[in-house]
Formats: structure tokens, sequence, C-alpha cells
């Protein structure tokens, strides 16, 4: 599809991964909790996707926990830490700029009395190390703050906000759904607790993602789904062995370069006039928020293209109000409907951006 250009939002299942997943499919379709041959043949390959993935960011192997995708990773990170505080409650820290899913799990971590700071980013969509600091309390349970940003691309200082959350012993939660596989992630570099990420970001299924979590046995993480035991206890259900394989050989077989599509689109989008959102040294190449400088400008680029593109997220494509992060870093209502989210096919972006 050489008009798709909302990868951000989801991509193609490579052919590679394809290929892996087929004899899965059809063939090796027995559940891997089983005790027979061909339910171990299943949950061996399971292992090796997870050391693929636990390979991708430095962890062990233990500390893969996979689930539905980044979503469900997110609201067990946030709801799997909060549930050990029911009785007495906490205190948790996170942005304005998260994904839906992390802004909607603390709301109703809220009505359960649980107190949670949103933090503002500046006008970049960054937000500040000292914020996080000032809003810390004595009773602060966790800090989730999300890697890179869905909707404007800009790369958050999680090496920094690790940091803060390790010196005080704090959890610290990410949200890697727009970095995993793109950015370099060392988990003990950048001191990071819990990472989310998904698959149909990295051309991977629908329908996986998976949540590291350090010292995975003993965090005493509450589950979501009670289930056999899978997953270390963590989140039962019967393992979906094609989806999961899948997982692991889109990591393997990840992009590592500018498609096509890169060289034509920057070829092109500099005939109109636009300013580009966030701090372009600490926003992820691939991601292209763009607001055109009138009504006019915008007609002309939607007529000379037939771009698939979207205004903010997928999950905000239903809602008549603008996007929560264009809001939150100072557009108005007029600014943010001539704003449009341009997102490339993604690859691996070697050197840091900051």
């Amino acid at each position: 599809m050489n008009n798709y250009f909302d990868y951000a939002a989801s991509s193609p299942v490579a052919s590679e991964v394809l290929d892996v997943m087929q004899p899965w499919l059809h063939y090796g379709f027995a559940n891997p909790s089983a005790s027979h041959l061909e339910a171990l043949k299943a949950s061996k390959a399971i292992q090796l996707a997870r050391e693929t993935i636990a390979d991708k960011i430095g962890a062990m192997a233990s500390e893969i926990i996979f689930t539905s995708g980044a979503s469900e990773s997110n609201n067990m990170a946030l709801k799997g830490t909060a549930f050990k505080f029911l009785e007495k409650k906490g205190h948790i820290i996170t942005s304005s700029i998260e994904h839906k899913c992390i802004i909607n799990t603390c709301l109703f971590l809220q009505t359960l009395g649980f107190e949670v700071t949103f933090l503002a980013p500046d006008n970049n969509g960054l937000i500040k190390t000292e914020s996080i600091v000032n809003a810390i309390r004595e009773n602060t349970i966790l800090i989730s703050i999300h890697h890179v940003n869905n909707e404007i691309g800009s790369v958050q200082n999680i090496k920094e906000i690790g940091r803060v959350a390790f010196e005080r012993n704090i959890p610290f939660h990410t949200d890697a759904a727009q970095s995993f596989c793109k950015l370099d992630i060392d988990v003990d570099d950048l001191n990071i607790d819990m990472l989310s990420l998904s698959g149909h970001k990295i051309f991977g299924p629908k329908g996986v993602g998976a949540l590291y979590v350090r010292n995975s046995r003993n965090v005493g993480l509450v589950p979501l789904i009670h289930g056999g035991g899978q997953e270390l206890g963590l989140r039962g259900g019967t393992s979906p062995t094609p989806l999961i394989i899948g997982l692991g050989a889109a990591v393997e077989y990840f992009p590592q370069s500018k498609s096509i599509q890169h060289i034509e689109f920057e070829e092109v989008i500099n005939r109109y006039d636009f300013i580009r959102n966030g701090n372009t040294s600490a926003v992820v190449p691939t991601i292209w928020n763009i607001t055109f400088s009138s009504d006019e400008e915008v007609l002309r680029f939607v007529n000379d293209h037939a771009w698939l593109i979207s205004q903010g997220s997928a999950c905000n494509a239903m809602s008549n109000t603008p996007s929560h992060v264009l809001t939150a870093i100072g557009l108005d209502e007029a600014t943010a409907r001539r704003t449009y989210r341009i997102s490339l096919p993604p690859y691996h972006i070697t050197g840091e951006l900051s």
C-alpha cells in the first residue's frame, strides 16, 4: 500500500513473519502447556521467541510475560502494581500525554482511592525530569512515562527518569509500543522495571504483546487474568503459539534501514507550508506531526496526495474533540484541526535522540 502513511497506528505482518507463523497455525496447534511431544515442541518454540525478545532489551527470558498487546501490558503494569496497595492506596505519577490506555487506567484507579499526578509536557511534548522529582511523595508507588509519544513522536529522557525512580526505590514503567525495536533499549542501562511492547507496531501480528517485568518471579505483581499458571502465574490463558512465534520473528526480521516510502515522503513534504510539532532533535524520524499554515494549505496537500494518514491517534479517531496530546502542547482547537500525523514504516534508528 504505497499510500499508507499510518504506521504508528498499525503495520502489516511482514512476509518473513507470516512464513514463520504458518506451520504453527496448521500443524503445531497443540496446547504448549500439555505434557506430550507436540506440546513440548510448541513450548520450546515459545521459549525461543521469549529469549529473542529478552535479548533485544537486555533482559532475561524469565522476565518476559506475553500478553494480548501493549494495552493489556500497560494495564497489567499499573493495576498489577496498584492492587498490591488496595488497602492503604498510594500515589502514581504519569503524564497527560500518555496513550489513552494509561490515562484511562489511572482514572479508574482514582475511583478506587489512588492518587494520580498527570504531569504536563512542555510545548515540544517532553516531560521534564524536574517535574517528576517535584511530584514524588512518600507514598508514590509507581512512575509510568512512555518512551516515544504515539502522536508527535517525542522521545522522553527515560534514562534520567529511570535514574530518579531507582534512586528513590520507586518502580518505573514505560510504554515502549512506539520505540521497541526502533530505538536501542537496555532495561538495565535505562533503569526500567517494567516495559510494555506490541507486535503489530513492528510488522508482527495483532493480538500479541509482552510486558517485561524485572525479577518477575519475586516482584509480587497482581495478575489481571487468573488461569492455569501460565506466564509464571501472572497472565492466565492458553498461550497463542502462532502469535508469540510471530512476535519473536518480527523482532528477528525488523528492518534496519529506511524504506522507499521515506525517500518519497522527504522529497515532497517540504513543498508545503507547515510547522512540525515537537523538538526535531528529540523526535523519531518516522513520525511527523505537522500543522499546516491554513485550511487552504490542508486542501492543497489532501488534493495532491491520497495518503492514508490520521489526525491524532487511532484511539481518538471516533472523537470530535482535538487530541489530548495536541491540546497539552498548547494547540488550540482550530490549529489542532489543521494538524495531521504522518507515520512512516518503522526501522531501527541508530544513535541517541535527545
